[in-house]
């Protein structure tokens, strides 16, 4: 399941409002989550998105971070296309192959964090992603791996040695 491609106006510095009669196909199978194709200026931005009804206009709205409007270089009033999909990803999120090799090699991490919430797998999984480096994502992921164990799930402790 996908959109069009379809013209909007960035107008908000924290959300992107998607019409409602664009979202419809999507909240009509209760889809709360999209992978989202963002164009701008010959720039492409392949990532995952909460989308929500605002409570105001009734059309539908993502959160677009700073970090994501600065590395495509957009400003209030420029034009942008989006397209939809529908998420098949397990986890909302791409999964590192760092992270995946090592839950892969702890049978106890990997079912402790198939246990966890989406929410909160998704937030260990955008916290390795933001480590550079190979062997810095694999580090993390075993001190992650063995904080689970511990039954440690604090998001500001689960990357660090205790």
């Amino acid at each position: 399941m996908k959109t069009n491609k379809f013209t909007l106006p960035f107008t908000n510095v924290y959300n992107i409002f998607i019409p409602k009669e664009i979202y419809k196909p999507f909240a009509d199978k209760k889809m709360s989550r999209v992978k989202v194709q963002f164009i701008f200026n010959d720039k492409l931005l392949d990532f995952y998105a909460a989308v929500k009804k605002d409570k105001h206009s009734g059309d539908y709205k993502m959160m677009f971070s700073k970090a994501k409007q600065k590395e495509v270089g957009i400003v209030l009033g420029d034009e942008f296309e989006l397209q939809l999909f529908e998420d098949t990803s397990k986890y909302g999120v791409e999964m590192p192959e760092e992270l995946e090799a090592v839950l892969m090699s702890d049978y106890d991490a990997y079912q402790l964090f198939e246990a966890l919430t989406p929410g909160k797998q998704r937030s260990i999984i955008y916290g390795i992603i933001r480590f550079k480096g190979t062997q810095n994502k694999i580090d993390k992921s075993l001190i992650m791996c063995e904080n689970l164990k511990r039954g440690n799930v604090e998001p500001l402790k689960i990357f660090k040695l205790l």
